[in-house]
């Protein structure tokens, strides 16, 4: 509502400013002043105004005296009460306030228009070789709230889950089954179909366990590395029993993957795999496309001789942040190695052409499952007996976006790097990395894990995590604690309400916890994990949110009315009646959460053009804050009101912000239970 009325503004203020200074603005910056008695909206379009004029006709303006003439034509718009010139030349906009409140009072929400094309949010995207860790939940999350906050601004979004189940982590649990386990593929059926009572008994579990066991293999005897280039080649090749196993392995760990998402409401629309970008030579037209591009060059001396590699336009000085000479951060990027196997950065150059439709090759697909909320969940085959014709329209996206972390930022560059090469394309440009910092650990939360700190890392703030020694926190394991701890709560609370019923609202508090958690640190922001921190319930937190929400809707249950009836009588009143309730001290601090409250779709699309969701979350919090301070409010005692029209308005105030802080939560993947 503030935002579709503060660019109506901005439409009037520099169609004024074509017509009255013959100047074309192409947009206008507008403010939030810091006090209610200031103003609604500011603008200081007449300080810009008055530059434009000096360097165009050399006349020198007073911007008071622009405002002045600038505002004399915004007054007779609907939704403004008044505009006043302060300071300098400020544009201080007053809003109408009835008028405002009784919109946002309308429960019919308004659907954005819907933008032309798509864009493709690619999260998750975890290695299928073990249990996925809190890093894992970070990277979903930050993908799955930037995808609803995308939707909730206009955008048509298709969610991809890249399946890398032919890369190194995948070949090192498969020569963990082999070679130190001598398992033939039966007997690792065999373990991952087995009953499990316990999750520690579970497949995916197992391998977390075996592939740290591979790391320290290696480790004994360093030439063993060479079982695994071995093993990652026919695991590319495919068609032998080593592909087999790796096919069979990545299936399941991919199944227990979903399973995990699905606890935080996560899903997805395409699960696209590498393996297929291979065998249906996705890569072979890519390597071509890049050859005939110039993007790669093939070396024959030097330490990267008989590679393909994507030279940097500018070689990185010695000595330069110590990363000169380093293989990862080479300024020379190699793409397909002297033994012939391609790396990850060479296919998904190959991956994004065919996200723009630039590939001229389509996948075959098939559904894979249902998700827990019913809907079908795509993946790619090479296999075109299994393939069905009638599938969502894949791919061919405006724009992609990848949540990868930021470790990953220099293959990224060069993906981006290689896919313009091919095709100047804007939709590359566009494009984006979301870069997210990762999450590392408290000693406190190592130690509760079991890991045996040196006295030097006992002192330090965070412990950095490792999958190949083992050190993490399972995704589902942290779910099954945050529920344990919000069952107690509830059940001290709710002696009432069935287990079933119990639980269920354990998993909502623990899914906000968790999520509220991770969005409300920015993307680059490194997070130390910890339990005590993430379990709390009170303060900025999840728990908080709902709690609020949850408050508001109780006023109308000890009312013992519904939100409806308060509408039906608040429609009755006049304008009068409503603008006299925000006059005034009382009615002003009225005013702020309810104007507050409108600002949501500032704030989703604040999140939205800079692909940083913690603008809602924190903007959620802000909400809820002001909400509890106006709740405890003697002068605003909804209850013990005896004024019936007072009342009435301060219902639909309470109601405004419940919505408002509802709608907010949803888009955070954060529901409301039905009691706290």
């Amino acid at each position: 509502m503030s935002s579709s009325l503060t660019a109506e503004i901005k439409q009037r203020l520099i169609a004024l400013a074509r017509d009255n200074f013959n100047l074309d603005l192409d947009d206008i910056v507008s403010e939030i002043p810091p006090k209610t008695e200031l103003g609604d909206l500011a603008f200081p379009i007449a300080f810009d105004l008055a530059k434009r004029i000096k360097a165009a006709t050399g006349e020198k303006k007073n911007p008071r005296e622009l405002a002045t003439k600038l505002a004399e034509g915004l007054t007779a718009m609907t939704g403004v009460a008044r505009v006043e010139v302060a300071g300098a030349g400020y544009l201080n906009v007053f809003l109408d306030r009835a008028q405002i409140f009784a919109q946002l009072s309308n429960p019919q929400s308004q659907n954005p228009e819907s933008r032309p094309g798509k864009v493709i949010v690619e999260h998750t995207a975890i290695n299928p070789n073990k249990a996925a860790h809190i890093g894992h939940v970070r990277n979903a999350v930050l993908g799955d709230t930037t995808a609803r906050i995308l939707r909730a601004t206009g955008e048509n979004v298709e969610v991809h889950n890249y399946i890398d189940n032919t890369g190194v982590q995948v070949a090192d649990v498969v020569i963990g089954f082999l070679y130190l386990e001598n398992k033939s593929l039966d007997e690792i059926k065999a373990i991952a179909e087995r009953p499990v009572t316990r999750r520690e008994e579970s497949f995916d579990y197992y391998c977390w366990d075996l592939y740290s066991r591979v790391g320290a293999w290696y480790d004994e005897d360093k030439s063993r590395l060479e079982i695994r280039a071995k093993t990652l080649h026919e695991i590319e090749e495919g068609g032998n029993p080593t592909a087999e196993v790796a096919e069979y392995i990545s299936s399941k760990i991919v199944d227990c993957h979903l399973d995990t998402m699905a606890r935080l409401d996560i899903s997805y629309d395409l699960l696209a795999r590498e393996k297929e970008i291979l065998s249906l030579h996705f890569w072979a037209h890519a390597f071509e496309k890049l050859k005939a591009s110039g993007a790669i060059v093939f070396e024959t001396e030097g330490r990267s001789k008989g590679c393909w590699v994507m030279k940097a336009e500018e070689r990185a000085g010695e000595g330069e942040s110590g990363r000169a000479g380093d293989a990862e951060y080479d300024p020379d990027k190699i793409i397909v190695r002297s033994n012939g196997t391609v790396t990850y950065t060479g296919k998904d150059i190959a991956y994004h052409l065919w996200k723009l439709g630039k590939l001229g090759l389509d996948f075959h697909y098939k559904p894979l499952r249902r998700d827990h909320r019913g809907r079908e969940v795509w993946v790619t085959t090479g296999d075109e007996s299994e393939a069905v014709a009638d599938h969502p329209p894949f791919g061919n996206g405006r724009a992609f976006l990848n949540v990868i972390d930021v470790g990953q930022s220099y293959p990224q560059a060069n993906v981006k790097k290689g896919v313009m090469m091919i095709d100047h394309d804007e939709r590359v440009a566009r494009s984006a990395h979301l870069a997210y910092e990762k999450v590392t650990l408290t000693p406190a939360a190592a130690a509760e894990l079991g890991a045996e700190l040196s006295e030097a890392d006992a002192q330090r703030q965070q412990i950095g995590m490792s999958g190949r020694k083992g050190l993490g926190v399972k995704a589902d394991d942290l779910i099954d604690r945050l529920e344990a701890e919000a069952l107690k709560e509830v059940q001290s609370r709710h002696t009432d309400l069935s287990l079933d019923r119990q639980k269920k609202i354990a998993s909502q508090i623990a899914v906000a916890a968790l999520r509220y958690f991770l969005l409300k640190y920015t993307r680059t922001s490194i997070i130390a994990f910890d339990f005590e921190e993430a379990l709390k319930f009170r303060g900025e937190t999840g728990p908080y949110l709902q709690y609020s929400v949850r408050r508001a809707s109780n006023i109308f249950t000890e009312l013992g009315r519904p939100a409806e009836d308060a509408h039906g009588d608040f429609n009755q009143l006049s304008a009068e009646d409503i603008a006299n309730y925000f006059s005034g001290e009382a009615g002003d601090y009225l005013w702020s959460l309810v104007y507050f409250a409108s600002r949501l779709d500032d704030a989703a699309q604040l999140a939205a053009n800079a692909f940083e969701p913690t603008h809602v979350a924190k903007y959620a919090f802000q909400l809820a804050d002001q909400f509890n301070a106006f709740y405890q409010d003697k002068r605003f005692h909804i209850l013990k009101e005896t004024d019936p029209k007072r009342k009435t308005v301060l219902l639909m105030v309470a109601d405004v912000a419940r919505r408002r802080l509802e709608q907010a939560l949803s888009l955070l993947g954060i529901e409301t239970p039905e009691k706290m």
